[in-house]
């Protein structure tokens, strides 16, 4: 789930112990888990809250509880943004999935206090070129987010990394792709959303530092068209402001003093 922007930098992104992390990647699993089963159950013809029942299903059997749910009163235990939602699309027993429908899940879980929060983008079927370029670039966006995860960077290294690997999408399909405004990633411990938020483009060598331990929601979201959005009437739904499509990819991940180490994996 995405983070407000008015979480504001700490001079190091808050450290997690050993143990701390453990536990957050016992959330992350599950997070994982419910993500998988979700994917396998979206077929054409199935609604965004059956999608939502699987996961919350997932969660409690493994021993978690969803994170989503009731968050400032958010009605489900996943976000179910399709085609133009970005983020924050509220599961509907109406909302049935459709081939070639692009089709991004948020979910998160909380096991003895700690947070996992990860999610994916996917095609129900086969996705048309454009909409496959989308999501594959959200994803790589992610994976170099996740690489700058390393200590001694900076938080806008991360950022700035995110906003490197959209542009050489660009370049390779040859169009653009808008990050979208005003939304970004953000600390994740024992509460979902800590400082800092995470914007997805700006300058390297900003912000507080990542040291071993630190955790950041590393979370990119990309359209074929604007960087603007609109949110909905069920004041949670936000949608691009120009009707074009978006992708979004999230995990939760730490510092270590070796490789950064995946916790919603």
């Amino acid at each position: 789930m995405i983070a407000l922007p008015g979480l504001r930098n700490r001079k190091v992104v808050a450290q997690r112990s050993a143990g701390e992390l453990d536990a957050m990647a016992a959330a992350g699993s599950l997070v994982a888990a419910a993500l998988v089963a979700v994917r396998r159950m979206a077929v054409p013809g199935v609604s965004t809250l059956t999608l939502d029942e699987v996961a919350e299903s997932v969660i409690r059997d493994g021993g978690g509880i969803p994170s989503f749910l009731g968050y400032h009163g958010y009605p489900a235990t996943i976000c179910a943004s399709v085609n133009d939602k970005v983020v924050h699309g509220i599961p509907s027993a109406s909302e049935l999935l459709a081939p070639g429908d692009l089709v991004s899940i948020d979910c998160g879980a909380i096991v003895e206090g700690w947070h996992g929060d990860s999610a994916i983008t996917f095609g129900v079927g086969s996705l048309i070129p454009v909409d496959a370029a989308l999501s594959q670039v959200a994803e790589e966006a992610l994976a170099a987010g996740i690489a700058a995860m390393r200590p001694g960077n900076r938080l806008t290294d991360v950022s700035h990394a995110i906003e490197q690997a959209t542009r050489a999408g660009e370049r390779r399909f040859g169009r653009s792709f808008g990050i979208v405004e005003g939304y970004g990633g953000h600390g994740i411990g024992r509460q979902m959303h800590m400082d800092p938020f995470l914007p997805n483009e700006g300058a390297p060598g900003r912000g507080p530092l990542l040291a071993p331990g630190s955790v950041l929601a590393i979370e990119p979201m990309l359209t074929l068209g604007s960087t603007k959005t609109v949110i909905l009437d069920d004041q949670w739904t936000v949608a691009t402001s120009d009707g074009s499509r978006a992708a979004h990819w999230e995990h939760s991940v730490a510092v270590t003093e070796d490789l950064p180490r995946i916790l919603t994996a």
